[in-house]
């Protein structure tokens, strides 16, 4: 033990080693319910895996709230001391310094000493800050893999990948589903020449996410190497395998920020982050933590990363986000950085008629869900400091102005009281303006497959109209508008009544009842505001989501408890059908 240590304040240390011992009780309880995602793979076993995915993301503020109780009994009124904190602080470094994953470790104690002192801006004092480096950089130990060498043909290669992987329901055809897999790589990778493959290294751990197993590597060939992500299925007849990702974009998707976060036991989160990055090098570090069902760490990461490029962009302001101006929002950006930032106004537009707080559940809703590939994460984050010259002039007066409640100025400084931070999409809207008429199209036609997917998720949009909808860097259409977002089962899907005479065709607004949970589906074409071509389009591709009847029966199915599946991955990336 180090003279300082010998010489710290008792209190200190032991306040020190109840929170490096809290933090170990979090991993030990987020690796026990990661555990269970096999068993309920292997049961089949969706509602309870839906549970443990809402369990574990609820477990890390239930740790912070154990936390703070044992440490006020321990500690009594000395926890109100900062002092105290700063050798607190001290004595967890030296703690944690030896061990693997550290970085969760800080983030665990700054999330503690923000929430305490109820900190603006960053104390550095009493929080781990590092803006200068990447985390990752610091981590050395290989992640754990198995490796297999093609010297007996790929569809043997592929029959001892998964041999290795043992589950407890055997595959309906394992030997098929190989010569699948093998078929499926060789024609994608043709581009690489005879004999393209040396081996295939895969991660030991496999991810599970909503009723998929995935085994997580990449192929190597002799000049290059790409991701390989196998997709498995546990259907009636046994497992199967159900997809082979290949493409980064795709990968990129699966392991992106519209997906609800992997279950997957990792020894050390960090070394597979470290891992993750040479398949996806365009990949945020900070999603990557996220995705892993490390959502602290990402918030951490994606923090850090900002505030490093906003000490290199002094010059740049903040200015009001493109797209149509929001009536429950203020929404902000910096141009040269993809994110946005969300600030609830004290007074919301005409015609809306929710409050801050079902606002705060939408977005909970949203945290909660399964997102289908078609939601942002978002991220919520309190008392960010800003100087106020940072701002454009007219963002500043719209933020001091309309969202008083959750802005404060403090001197020169700005200091969001409570935000809500995403990635930034190009609007639906002006990308549809933007893009040549073939491309618009097609995107017009994702829109319309998005309306699809969020339904079978139960998820209907409340609003459709395209300025709530955003399309990203791969091109898919992305919904980020939450403050309407309601279930389907929650709906009345009807059918719009025929007038029965001049007076109620001709009539503004409605001239029939309309309950608060009413939807008329018919309507949704005559507010999107498409030329003939494009509608004509839409309507031929996604025609049954603009009639009741479709939302009715899909309504009951779920209703009934049934599931309707929505493949994270394009028809594309399916495997061949075993030769």
């Amino acid at each position: 033990m180090s003279q300082r240590v010998a010489s710290a304040p008792p209190f200190a240390r032991q306040a020190a080693e109840l929170l490096v011992d809290a933090f170990a009780d979090y991993n030990a309880r987020f690796s026990d319910i990661t555990r269970r995602a096999q068993r309920h793979f292997e049961k089949r076993d969706w509602p309870a895996a839906r549970r443990d995915a809402v369990a574990r993301i609820e477990l890390y503020d239930q740790i912070v709230a154990e936390t703070f109780a044992r440490l006020e009994q321990r500690m009594g009124e000395r926890i109100f001391a900062h002092a105290l904190w700063v050798q607190v602080a001290r004595e967890y470094a030296e703690l944690i310094a030896p061990l693997l994953d550290s970085e969760l470790y800080k983030t665990f104690f700054n999330t503690l000493t923000r929430r305490f002192f109820r900190t603006r801006g960053v104390d550095p004092s009493i929080e781990f800050v590092a803006l200068d480096i990447e985390p990752t950089d610091r981590i050395t130990h290989p992640v754990a893999r198995h490796s297999y060498v093609a010297s007996a043909g790929l569809a043997a290669l592929f029959e001892r990948v998964l041999a290795d992987y043992p589950f407890a329901v055997p595959f309906s055809d394992a030997s098929g589903c190989a010569r699948a897999i093998a078929a499926t790589l060789q024609q994608r990778l043709q581009a690489w020449g005879p004999l393209p493959v040396i081996a295939v290294e895969l991660l030991e751990t496999v991810f599970y996410r909503e009723r998929r197993a995935y085994l997580v590597g990449r192929v190597i060939g002799r000049e290059r190497h790409a991701p390989c992500v196998i997709a498995l299925v546990h259907e009636d007849a046994g497992l199967r395998v159900d997809a082979l990702l290949t493409a980064t974009d795709d990968v990129a998707v699966l392991f992106g920020y519209t997906h609800s976060y992997f279950h997957a036991d990792l020894p050390t989160v960090g070394d597979a982050v470290v891992f993750l990055r040479t398949l996806l090098p365009n990949k945020p570090v900070d999603e990557l933590y996220t995705v892993l069902g490390r959502a602290k760490q990402g918030k951490t990461e994606r923090y850090r990363h900002f505030f490093r490029h906003l000490e290199l962009r002094r010059d740049e302001q903040f200015q009001a986000a493109d797209g149509v101006r929001g009536m429950v929002m203020a929404v902000f950006t910096l141009p040269s950085y993809p994110l946005v930032f969300k600030v609830i106004r004290d007074r919301f537009g005409y015609g809306k008629s929710v409050m801050p707080e079902q606002v705060h559940e939408k977005y909970r809703l949203v945290a909660h869900h399964d997102r289908v590939g078609r939601l942002v994460d978002v991220q919520e984050f309190r008392h960010l400091r800003f100087s106020r010259s940072q701002f454009h002039d007219a963002m500043l007066a719209e933020l001091e102005g309309e969202c008083s409640q959750r802005v404060l100025r403090d001197g020169d400084d700005l200091v969001l009281l409570h935000c809500y931070v995403e990635r930034r999409l190009r609007p639906l809207n002006l990308y549809l303006q933007e893009v040549p008429s073939s491309e618009a199209e097609r995107v017009l036609l994702d829109y319309g497959q998005a309306l699809k997917d969020l339904a079978r998720s139960n998820l209907f949009p409340g609003d459709l109209l395209l300025k709530n909808f955003g399309v990203s860097r791969s091109g898919r259409v992305v919904f980020y508008d939450y403050d309407e977002l309601c279930l389907v089962t929650e709906c009345r899907f009807r059918k719009l009544p025929i007038a029965r005479h001049h007076e109620e065709e001709i009539a503004d607004g409605a001239w029939f009842h309309v309950g608060e949970h009413d939807v008329f589906p018919e309507q949704f074409p005559r507010f999107l505001g498409l030329g003939a071509q494009h509608r004509k389009a839409l309507l031929a591709a996604h025609g049954e989501t603009f009639d009741p009847a479709w939302w009715q029966a899909l309504s009951a199915q779920l209703q009934s408890g049934a599931y309707v599946d929505v493949p994270p991955y394009p028809q594309s990336a399916k495997v061949l059908k075993a030769g």
